[in-house]
């Protein structure tokens, strides 16, 4: 029987890795992941996981560990944040190119300069072309469910792909909510033991991975991996189904669809304030107002056609981003924007909760006004909508 408790977001990361039975994981502490890690040390120091944990001395080493861990076929997880990502930079290319299905969850802060231990996206969605699977939760018990899913997508034979979990900083983070707890069988039911399709690294059968390779095979390495990650949508679908279909819980694949059918405006969110998001969207329905909105539940993979086809139906589309690709809008604006090419309707970009600042329900109306606004004139007067930026005409 599956039990409620009241826990926290890093809490709950924690527990998804020990229900689905990690056998590894590599721990460096940051904040606000810090506890993600601590909490799992707890676990193996209590005799409730049994797996192999390591303190190692950075973060670019808790990668390094937990893909030489994976190669041997044995279940891998690490967690981290902010620096500690951008640290791991140069280690995160060889899980998706070697084709080791690690989970990593990442409390999204803001990176420096200036210092900032707030909710940004500015950690993680650098990273998008790195050939991680990156997943955007909107609160705990989504946080536990994914991490459970994220193991039974990355370690599908069609896509072998590590998988990124973004969940915003504080806000779920350190915040806590009522989670229910799946029961182990159910777990191991849904999510069976680790059978890796290539463990490399076994003294019977020697081989090296990740030589020097000369460019006559590179090229075919990186359209495996592209065709892994398109491989991943119908495998997010399928997963997504199974597990509602098991534990009464389904967040729609690629993205969540809220009050859309008949909408004249969407707004597409991603993270914590899809739930704010939601509010605003039945006030204003009862106002008479038609809006709708789409979770972005997967970022990588870019859910192109299912984003397309509620553009199709509506009058304006806008895109909400917690980060800035400085000079171009933000990374959801972007990528939604190549989406809809050749799609005659105006596609707005809305900038807010940078740093951590707070993005509230007058903020979110105001993105759905401007929406409406854009539907009415047939175009924006602004693509790129700064909100609750001091100095700056939203």
């Amino acid at each position: 029987m599956s039990v409620s408790k009241v826990v926290t977001g890093n809490y709950a990361a924690a527990y998804g890795a020990l229900l689905s039975r990690i056998q590894f994981a590599a721990a460096y502490p940051i904040t606000p992941q810090t506890f993600i890690v601590e909490h799992l040390s707890e676990f193996v120091h209590d005799g409730l996981l049994d797996a192999d944990y390591v303190r190692v001395e950075s973060e670019h080493s808790a990668m390094s560990a937990v893909v030489a861990a994976e190669a041997t076929g044995v279940r891998s997880f690490t967690a981290t944040s902010s620096q500690g990502l951008a640290l791991m930079h140069e280690v995160l290319f060889l899980p998706s190119a070697l084709r080791l299905p690690i989970v990593m969850p990442v409390v999204n802060r803001t990176v420096a300069a200036p210092i900032g231990i707030w909710c940004e996206y500015n950690d993680t969605m650098p990273q998008r072309d790195s050939g991680w699977i990156q997943a955007y939760v909107e609160d705990n018990q989504e946080v536990l469910d994914m991490v459970i899913q994220a193991y039974k997508i990355a370690e599908n034979k069609d896509v072998l792909l590590p998988v990124m979990l973004s969940m915003d900083a504080f806000i779920l983070s350190h915040t806590v909510e009522p989670v229910e707890f799946p029961d182990q069988e159910a777990v191991d039911a849904f999510l069976p033991s680790y059978k890796a399709e290539h463990a490399h690294l076994w003294p019977e059968d020697p081989m090296i991975i990740g030589s020097f390779t000369p460019p006559e095979y590179i090229q075919e390495v990186r359209y495996q991996t592209d065709q892994a990650m398109k491989a991943a949508r119908e495998v997010i679908k399928r997963v997504t189904k199974d597990f509602a279909s098991a534990f009464g819980r389904n967040y729609g694949g690629l993205v969540e669809e809220y009050r859309t059918d008949d909408a004249e405006v969407v707004l597409v969110t991603l993270g914590t304030v899809t739930s704010t998001a939601r509010d605003v969207v039945d006030e204003m329905r009862d106002e008479g107002k038609k809006v709708g909105m789409v979770k972005l539940r997967y970022f990588r993979p870019y859910p192109f056609e299912e984003i397309r086809k509620v553009a199709e139906g509506v009058s304006a589309i806008g895109f909400y981003d917690r980060s800035i690709s400085y000079g171009s809008g933000g990374p959801s604006y972007i990528e939604g924007r190549h989406a809809l090419y050749g799609l005659e309707i105006p596609v707005m970009n809305f900038l807010a909760g940078l740093g951590g600042r707070d993005v509230r329900v007058p903020d979110i109306k105001l993105m759905f006004e401007k929406l409406l606004e854009a539907a009415r004139e047939g175009k924006a007067k602004k693509d790129i909508v700064w909100i609750g930026t001091r100095g700056v005409e939203p």
